[in-house]
Order: C-alpha cells, then sequence, then structure tokens
C-alpha cells in the first residue's frame, strides 16, 4: 500500500530549527521558531500555571471523559475573557479545542456541514498554516489584500477594496490582534471601518486571536470582535491559550461560534460536537483545566496578569532594542516598521536572497519571507543580528 507514497520535505519552520540547532558555529540566533523566549532564551513555564497545577494534581478527582465540548467551565471562563459581556449567552456554541488549530480544523468541519460552497478569505499574507490547514479541510480559500510592502505598513483602502468585492455570505478570516506574520494591526477606527464593510456586505466574519494581550492589553485586544459581536448576527472566534497562558505543547483552544437565536445556537452545538467526535472525540483536559482555575481565582488570574504584562513588555522592549541597532548599524536604511508592529512577529524586510546570506555567513536563522520572532531577541543577540543585517543590505 504504502509505496505509492513519496517523501515529503520537513516543515520549513521545523527544518530550521533542526537546521540552527546542529550549526556548530557561535553565536547563532534562531529567529523561525514562534514560541516566546524570555530574557534567557528560554519558553518556561508561567509561575502561575505551575501553582494551579500543583492544585489540580492535589484535588483532582478523575481522569474520566469530559465530553466532545470540553468542561463548561473553561468554556464560560474563555467565552467572558473574548466577549466581555458584549453578546447573549444563549447565542454561543462553546466548545474547548486542541490548540488554536484544533479550534481552527473543528470550525472549518462545521462551514463546510453549512455551505459546502462557501469561500474563506485569507489575509494576503497570512499565517503560514492557515491555508493548508483550512485548505487541507476542504474550504475554497482566496486572498484579500492587508500588506503593503513598500510602506511595511496595513493597506486600508486596498482591504477595504478587497473586502467590498467579496459576495454576500462568503467568510472573511481575520487577525485581531499581533497579525502572523507581518505584526501589523489595524487601529480601532480603521477596525471600524473594517467592520462597516463586513456589515454593509453580510460577510461572515471568522477571527482568529491567538495572541490576546500580546498586543496592547487583554481588553484592547479583543477590540474586533466586541465591535462585531453587537453588529453582525453571526460569527466565529478561534482561541488559542499557546502564548498568552505558555501552554505550547498542552494544547489549548476554544471554539466559539455566534448565532442568531438560541434555537440556531444548538444545532450548531449539535453539529460542532459531531464534527468533533469525528475527528478526535474528546479534547484533552489538563490545561484547559489549568486556564479555568486561573481565570476563575481572583489571585491566579491577577498573577497572571502581571506575568502576561512582562511578556508584551519584553516583545516591545526588544522591538526598540533592534530597531535601535539596525538604525546604528545601516543608518541609510528605514526599520520603523519593528517598532509599528505588535506582538511576537514581523517582517524584518530583506529579501530571501538576504535571509539565504544570514544564514549561511552569520548563523541568523528565519524563514524565506523574512518573517522574525521578535522573542528571539536578546540583549546579548540583539548586536550579533543587526551587525549581520547590514553586513547583507
Amino acid at each position: 500500500m504504502f509505496e505509492s507514497l513519496e517523501l515529503l520535505p520537513p516543515d520549513a519552520i521545523i527544518g530550521l530549527i533542526t537546521e540552527c540547532r546542529n550549526d556548530p558555529r557561535d553565536p547563532k540566533v534562531d529567529l523561525g521558531i514562534g514560541v516566546y523566549r524570555n530574557a534567557a532564551g528560554e519558553t518556561p513555564v508561567l509561575d502561575v500555571v505551575k501553582r494551579a497545577e500543583q492544585r489540580l494534581i492535589d484535588t483532582q478527582a478523575s481522569k474520566a471523559y469530559i465530553g466532545s465540548a470540553g468542561p463548561a467551565d473553561f468554556n464560560e471562563a474563555m467565552r467572558d475573557l473574548t466577549f466581555a459581556g458584549t453578546v447573549a449567552n444563549d447565542r454561543v456554541a462553546m466548545l474547548q479545542t486542541p490548540g488554536g488549530s484544533g479550534s481552527l480544523r473543528v470550525a472549518a468541519g462545521v462551514i463546510l456541514r453549512a455551505r459546502e460552497d462557501t469561500t474563506v478569505w485569507v489575509s494576503s499574507p497570512t499565517w503560514a498554516n492557515h491555508v493548508p490547514l483550512l485548505g487541507g479541510a476542504g474550504l475554497n480559500l482566496k486572498p484579500y489584500a492587508y500588506y503593503d510592502e513598500t510602506t511595511k505598513a496595513l493597506d486600508l483602502d486596498g482591504m477595504l477594496d478587497s473586502l467590498r468585492g467579496i459576495p454576500k455570505g462568503d467568510i472573511v478570516l481575520l487577525h485581531t490582534c499581533c497579525h502572523n506574520p507581518t505584526g501589523i494591526d489595524p487601529d480601532e477606527a480603521q477596525w471600524r471601518a473594517i467592520a462597516d464593510v463586513i456589515v454593509e456586505r453580510e460577510l461572515l466574519p471568522f477571527v482568529d486571536i491567538a495572541y490576546q494581550g500580546f498586543a496592547t492589553d487583554l481588553d484592547a485586544d479583543a477590540f474586533l470582535i466586541r465591535e462585531l459581536a453587537g453588529r453582525v448576527p453571526e460569527m466565529l472566534v478561534a482561541n488559542s491559550c499557546s502564548k498568552n497562558f505558555g501552554l505550547y505543547r498542552d494544547r489549548v483552544g476554544a471554539l466559539f461560534v455566534v448565532t442568531a437565536d438560541s434555537n440556531a445556537r444548538d444545532v450548531v452545538q449539535s453539529q460542532a460536537n459531531n464534527v468533533v467526535r469525528t475527528i478526535y472525540s474528546m479534547p484533552p483536559d489538563h490545561g484547559a483545566a489549568v486556564v479555568a482555575m486561573i481565570l476563575d481565582d481572583d489571585k491566579l488570574r491577577a498573577d497572571w496578569i502581571e506575568e502576561l504584562t512582562e511578556m508584551r513588555e519584553r516583545l516591545c522592549e526588544m522591538r526598540q532594542l533592534l530597531h535601535d541597532a539596525l538604525r546604528e548599524e545601516a543608518p541609510d536604511h528605514d526599520f520603523s516598521h519593528l517598532v509599528r508592529a505588535k506582538g511576537m512577529f514581523c517582517f524584518l524586510g530583506v529579501s530571501p536572497e538576504q535571509v539565504s546570506r544570514l544564514k549561511k555567513e552569520h548563523s541568523v536563522y528565519m524563514v524565506d519571507s523574512s518573517r522574525i520572532n521578535i522573542a528571539g531577541i536578546t540583549a546579548d543577540n540583539v548586536g550579533h543580528i543587526a551587525r549581520s543585517v547590514a553586513a547583507v543590505l
């Protein structure tokens, strides 16, 4: 049977990690992998997570199945964190999922059951896994304008024109904050203009919120979702706890489907639960139980927000640090977009050939698009990064 299969190349990011790890040179810098790192270059378990985990170990009485939708306390806590009461609870179908990717995949299954011939429009560019994940599920995907490579800024006019040309009823996938890969987000006024077109064209918003708390704060980063909640009859929201809780390997995510009324909510909930049964049957519990415990306990929640703030502030500091170092090493080049961007990612703004030289000549690793993970920058390596970039410009 398997002799008909062909060997596939490794995932670009995974391959880059391996290549960097095996590079014997010093210094070397990995700016590709999409995880948060602290000043020591480590991805630690949050202190508040450790405390919640210990409490869970001490109190959890069973490992029995929890149902296809996951635990109610997690779903309700994440719903409140995301929507903050801007939509009636009886209109929201809720599921805990295996990470944000699981949320997107379950959403794709529900969409295909509801309207098989619909098109999902994604930003150009978008997260590298959006297209294979959603397209691999069977959805038809098309791009809309988003990023201006010349100005390294949001192409708002192009985006609005694109959205106005989308057929009524189609789906628009939006990054509510910390756009991956560009790091360039619309401001509140721009989001309102985008929402106006979505409402006017009767489009279905599908919002991916993988970095809540990493851009400005928990409330500001959910602005788009809460703005749309009061203006559209239906929408989908895919949430992830990988970054803001540091629960990467525990795979904790959530899917919310806002429906027109409670009857439609019950139908969608039943269909989503059935999609889950056909893919992975039940979601993993441990990470979700930890998140629910943190969000429902005032002290743990306050401590989590403090740790989240520290992570966000470090990312801002590293953006400024790299910008200032590049301004000194390459004064004839404009890198101001680095400090305009938000979150973990942005485009450095060099060519694929220059990316290759950075790797071969200087042991600075990033994907060909020049998307970099700001969390890979430290006070110790920023000088090497800036000198290396200046050398290949």
